[in-house]
């Protein structure tokens, strides 16, 4: 199993360039379920997240490949789809399979997935799922693992999901992609109420809209779709937005090691929430349409945030930026409101000098001048990448186990980190 050894006490200088989202890429390509055309998507990270989603589509029959000359590049043909499950021995390592229920039925009109793994940091239930798909008339059963559904007869005699107005009991990510992906291909209207807003949920919208969609509203609280009859592939194929929490993760090193660094390839607009928390802490910010620039020297300083949905401070930044308040000066207060498992790097950090208190949903972190390097064990994805931020602030060695989570949402962290400046090694 590979570990990540991190001799810490180093500056980062330099530019990284920042890989697709990942959190765009996997509901983009279960999107190419919707057409039976080609669809080219480029700016694909290499996560294994990604090959999985990739393994599952061929599973199904379809063609689901990385161009050989441009591994950034990806083909999906789902022409060739030949069954509508998704097994559970695909399903279980990654909970954004269930992005596969919303294609399917559309075009489908029937689907047998397996419900999903993947991280450890809180209950993340399809019931919103379900409930939409049901008040767009599917008929859904649960059991022995497995939701199967099933999408009415119309007056044709062709199964096809019926528009309807959904509103979910919350803001869900998932969830809203699912349904936008089910609605594009559903007859009539079907508006979603209560939406994620998420970057990433914009782009796959605007994929579909390439493809032939009709939808307005995407990036807002409601979303409006008229559904269509078939969708093309988008001409040109379609490249992926750039990965906001994986530049997030970087700024935060940065912030915590000190350095001079510019971000390439990153949308400033996706990270405001972020940005402005750096500045709070006393870093010097900086950015154009496609790059930020960080300086940051000395200690920095306690912020206190608390994780909301977009465009608020992203849960998936709240470890990263507990690991930059672990060495700052003076006491932090963050309060975890998506998650309730999302503190499970706590007892990590504490290993490597840390001083964190943890009451519920609320960590208060009290800076110290320095952490101590130590042998860490990553939890889930983003308590990895804070690990990573803590070993390089860390006198002496740090080692980093389990890193096969780091993996699945980072595109080569140790080779970037190391071009900045880090000591850094994956050990195999």
């Amino acid at each position: 199993m590979d570990k990540l050894l991190i001799r810490g006490g180093r500056q980062l200088h330099g530019d990284v360039t920042i890989s697709g989202a990942k959190n765009a890429a996997l509901p983009e390509l279960c999107a190419a379920l919707l057409s039976a055309e080609p669809v080219t998507l480029t700016n694909v990270p290499v996560l294994q997240d990604v090959s999985t989603t990739l393994k599952l589509l061929r599973n199904m029959g379809a063609s689901a490949e990385r161009l050989a000359d441009r591994p950034d590049e990806v083909c999906i043909n789902a022409g060739t789809v030949n069954t509508t499950e998704a097994p559970y021995e695909l399903v279980k390592t990654m909970r954004a399979s269930i992005l596969v229920l919303g294609p399917l039925l559309a075009r489908f009109g029937a689907a047998k997935v397996s419900l999903p793994g993947g991280c450890a940091i809180g209950s993340r239930p399809v019931d919103q799922h379900i409930k939409g798909l049901q008040a767009m008339g599917a008929e859904i059963t649960v059991e022995h693992g497995y939701i199967n559904a099933q999408s009415p007869l119309n007056a044709q005699g062709q199964r096809r999901l019926r528009g309807a107005r959904i509103t979910t009991d919350m803001v869900t990510v998932t969830g809203t992609e699912n349904l936008l992906m089910a609605a594009v291909l559903a007859e009539g209207e079907t508006v979603l109420e209560n939406a994620a807003e998420e970057p990433e949920i914009q782009d796959l919208a605007e994929m579909l809209i390439k493809m032939g969609a009709q939808i307005e509203g995407h990036g807002t609280h409601r979303i409006r779709i008229q559904g269509v009859d078939r969708l093309h592939a988008p001409a040109g194929g379609h490249r992926i937005i750039p990965d906001r929490i994986e530049a997030g993760t970087f700024l935060c090193a940065v912030a915590a090691t000190g350095g001079d660094v510019t971000l390439r390839h990153v949308r400033a607009d996706h990270l405001e929430a972020v940005l402005d928390k750096l500045r709070e802490a006393g870093a010097t910010l900086s950015s154009g349409d496609d790059w930020i620039r960080i300086e940051a020297s000395g200690q920095p300083r306690a912020v206190s945030f608390r994780t909301r949905e977009y465009p608020a401070f992203p849960t998936d930044m709240q470890a990263q930026f507990m690991a930059v308040n672990c060495v700052a000066d003076g006491t932090a207060k963050i309060s975890e409101t998506i998650f309730e498992n999302r503190f499970m790097h706590v007892n990590e950090l504490i290993r490597l000098g840390a001083r964190i208190e943890v009451d519920g949903h609320t960590a208060v972190v009290t800076g110290v001048p320095r952490l101590s390097g130590a042998a860490v064990m990553a939890t889930d994805l983003r308590a990895s990448a804070s690990l990573v931020i803590a070993g390089l602030v860390a006198e002496g060695e740090t080692t980093v186990d389990r890193i096969y989570h780091l993996d699945r949402g980072y595109d080569r962290m140790e080779a970037k980190l190391r071009a900045v400046g880090a000591d850094i090694e994956r050990v195999r």
